[in-house]
């Protein structure tokens, strides 16, 4: 089903495609990449969550032209592009240290979630399956003691796995050429469903909590309709990665200027017909 393909490095100094035995990310990892992003939000308040990066990596990854971090990584962080000084309205890390522990962490997480795309899974319990790095914030909060729900009354909390398609979109709209429909019918339509699907998570889940997505004996915070639409998501990014691996990169269309007639004024202007003038040549 899936064939293992060559993926955009994620920086110039990207490790190695990962082994059976390199270890995955654990849940101190994570913690301190949302630390770093903290700290990253105190120079640029508009510095995403990680959930939010974890669905922009994923559509980066998935994007039919392989994109370079140096691209990317502005978008996403708002950091200055390479070779240019930080300012008011951007972002920076606090020292060269912190942005190359961002990127170890980044990339270990970059060649696990290719790892598990160019996987052939048939289930979403497959422990080779993509698994995104998702908050339950709506059960978080239902979880707490009733002094410490109050700070969060009337607050707009995300949806399950809501940020994570965002970030995911947020993507996919910063770079449309690479994701414009391509001409065959069939791949077209192969790409709107996918796509569909994971906007559709981008959307608030109204239906009634039934169950905690990632508890089992947590509060009710979710419905099985959204679960249900998560899993239509996640296999979504399958098909979009395959979609465009397959495909590959768009072909720009060489356009050739137009040679005016033997008997046509040269396009010089020297007022002279071209079979006297340039055409003679």
């Amino acid at each position: 089903m899936k064939t293992p393909s060559p993926s955009s490095p994620p920086s110039s100094n990207a490790p190695v495609p990962p082994t059976p035995d390199t270890p995955l990310l654990e849940i101190e990892d994570f913690d301190e990449l949302e630390a770093i992003l903290d700290d990253l939000r105190t120079r640029h308040d508009e510095t995403p969550q990680w959930e939010f990066c974890e669905g922009f990596m994923a559509a980066v990854i998935c994007s039919r032209r392989p994109i370079a971090a140096n691209e990317y990584l502005p978008v996403l962080l708002g950091t200055p592009a390479e070779g240019e000084e930080p300012d008011a309205e951007s972002g920076s890390f606090a020292s060269e240290a912190q942005r190359e522990r961002f990127l170890a962490l980044w990339n270990q997480r970059w060649n696990e979630v290719v790892t598990a795309l160019d996987a052939e899974v048939n289930s979403l319990e497959d422990e080779h399956c993509y698994h995104p790095e998702v908050m339950d914030i709506r059960g978080a909060v239902a979880d707490m003691p009733p002094d410490e729900q109050a700070a969060f009354k009337g607050e707009d909390l995300p949806a399950f796995a809501q940020v994570w398609a965002l970030g995911f979109m947020y993507a996919v709209e910063s770079w449309p050429e690479e994701w414009a429909a391509p001409r065959d019918k069939d791949a077209a339509k192969w790409l709107d469903g996918a796509l569909q699907a994971v906007v559709a998570m981008t959307e608030d889940d109204e239906a009634e909590p039934e169950l905690s997505p990632l508890s089992e004996d947590g509060t009710p915070s979710t419905s099985i309709a959204r679960l249900n639409a998560f899993g239509e998501a996640i296999w979504a990014v399958y098909d979009l990665r395959e979609l465009w691996t397959t495909m590959g990169p768009r072909v720009e269309a060489v356009r050739k200027e137009a040679t005016p007639g033997r008997n046509d004024l040269c396009l010089c202007g020297s007022g002279k017909k071209y079979k006297k003038c340039h055409g003679a040549t």
